[in-house]
């Protein structure tokens, strides 16, 4: 190990920064985080610096720097361009025992500044030892997307209920066993998501009862149209760590790639009259795994709340006193629309936009077909393929233009997509033509005819 990873308790303490330029104001940015009283030495400042003295965030020492200067400092910083005063400033240091570093120069710095994830009060540092500062920030980059801003807030809450835990459970033995429970069950979700009064009467109920097992929890997740580099972050971590997934069929196989290795997986997708398990036993099955103790993921193609009967799931489980947490992904209209280069609304040819489903539902593709004929409006129907020639053929009789173009978008944000440009009259022909296969997706209206212009895929 080269160098002993320490943090340091700075605030109210004196720390002094050599230098008043741009390499200075992100070194006193990083000390005021930490609520250290920073001074700073240098004959001239940049204009940033120059605003954070006349807002009081740091003294300014218009001068050249001298030895007698660090009397009294905790910590210093050497952030000139120029190499004789670095040195000159870690041979003073040294000389008395301050902890000193020169920016960008190892050799000349008792310590060294890491790449930093700031999760207050769960704080992160990676380090290179000063020799690839861009690698540590590469790999901050990608725990940063990797690590959710909550994990500060369970942090601050369990510091906070730390003593009254350790008062409930004497043994550390129990503690450990208990944190480790803690971690593995829905309170982080909670506070994650934003609900932490929630995740802290849970926690406290917890501690005073001295659990250790805590009920599951459900997370409904909108896996978006099907290309993976779509999925929100929120999704993915929920999605390693699950204990059991249920997926949907338009829940494409790169997506299920991504998902835990070793959680139990349900595939209770439906297609057209021909479903896996009907609606009401999944709904059943939710529940069921979750009072095991289980983290379920349901994970659904596009967002679970248009036309994903997320909320028919969701009210089961609530009805059952289940923790659960909807995730929103990107809707297939919105994917399928931006992928093809067609907006769905636009200045000079839609003002607004209407998503139906072509789903039949005993029998009929019941639809309010007057509201859907306005020339100014985009249609956006999902799961149309099936129902397209009546769909066109009832727009038409209600009003809506023979020659109105439709855009049909087959296995959208993949690298299967395909998009086919017809009319509402030839709309059934091309499809069978085309042997266009669900997943598809149907755009009605005059933004279509950006398509050809738009595409950039």
């Amino acid at each position: 190990m080269d160098y002993f990873p320490l943090f340091l308790n700075l605030k109210q303490q004196a720390c002094l920064i050599v230098g008043g330029g741009e390499i200075a104001v992100r070194k006193l940015r990083l000390l005021r985080s930490a609520g250290a009283d920073v001074t700073v030495v240098s004959p001239e400042l940049c204009d940033e610096m120059h605003d954070l003295v006349r807002s009081g965030e740091v003294r300014w020492q218009p001068a050249q720097f001298s030895i007698t200067q660090i009397t009294g400092q905790r910590l210093v910083i050497a952030a000139t361009d120029q190499a004789s005063v670095n040195q000159a400033v870690f041979s003073a240091c040294e000389a008395a025992g301050i902890l000193v570093n020169a920016v960008d120069d190892p050799s000349h710095s008792r310590f060294i500044t890491p790449a930093i994830i700031d999760r207050t009060p769960l704080t992160i540092a990676i380090s290179t030892g000063g020799g690839v500062p861009v690698l540590a920030r590469h790999l901050r980059a990608q725990l940063e997307a990797l690590i959710p801003h909550g994990w500060g807030d369970l942090a601050q809450l369990g510091s906070e209920l730390r003593q009254r835990c350790k008062e409930k459970m004497p043994d550390p033995a129990q503690r450990r066993d208990f944190w480790e429970a803690v971690l593995a069950g829905p309170i982080p979700d909670q506070v994650f998501s934003g609900q932490i009064a929630h995740a802290r009467e849970q926690l406290i109920s917890a501690i005073d009862e001295g659990k250790t097992a805590l009920t599951g929890a459900v997370y409904l997740v909108g896996s978006g149209p099907g290309n993976p580099d779509l999925l929100t972050f929120r999704a993915l971590r929920l999605m390693q760590q699950a204990d059991v997934v249920l997926y949907d069929n338009l829940v494409s196989s790169e997506i299920m790639e991504m998902v835990r290795r070793d959680a139990e997986r349900i595939y209770v997708g439906k297609k057209s009259n021909n479903h896996a398990l009907p609606q009401e036993e999944i709904n059943q099955l939710l529940v069921r795994l979750a009072l095991e103790g289980k983290k379920v993921l349901r994970l659904k193609g596009g967002d679970p709340f248009i036309f994903g009967r997320g909320g028919e799931e969701i009210e089961e489980l609530a009805q059952h006193g289940i923790a659960f947490e909807v995730v929103p992904g990107i809707t297939s209209a919105a994917g399928a629309s931006c992928y093809a280069g067609i907006p769905l609304t636009h200045r000079d040819y839609a003002q607004s936009v209407t998503f139906v489903t072509g789903h039949r539902k005993s029998g009929e593709v019941d639809l309010d077909w007057p509201r859907l004929v306005n020339p100014s409006e985009t249609v956006v129907v999902y799961m149309g393929v099936a129902q397209a020639g009546y769909i066109a053929e009832q727009l038409i009789n209600h009003g809506r233009d023979k020659d109105t173009l439709v855009a049909i978008i087959e296995r959208a944000t993949t690298a299967q997509q395909r998009v086919v440009t017809t009319t509402l009259t030839e709309l059934a022909k091309r499809i069978e033509q085309e042997a266009i296969k669900p997943p598809a997706l149907l755009i009605i209206g005059n933004v279509v005819q950006l398509h050809d212009k738009l595409k950039w895929r």
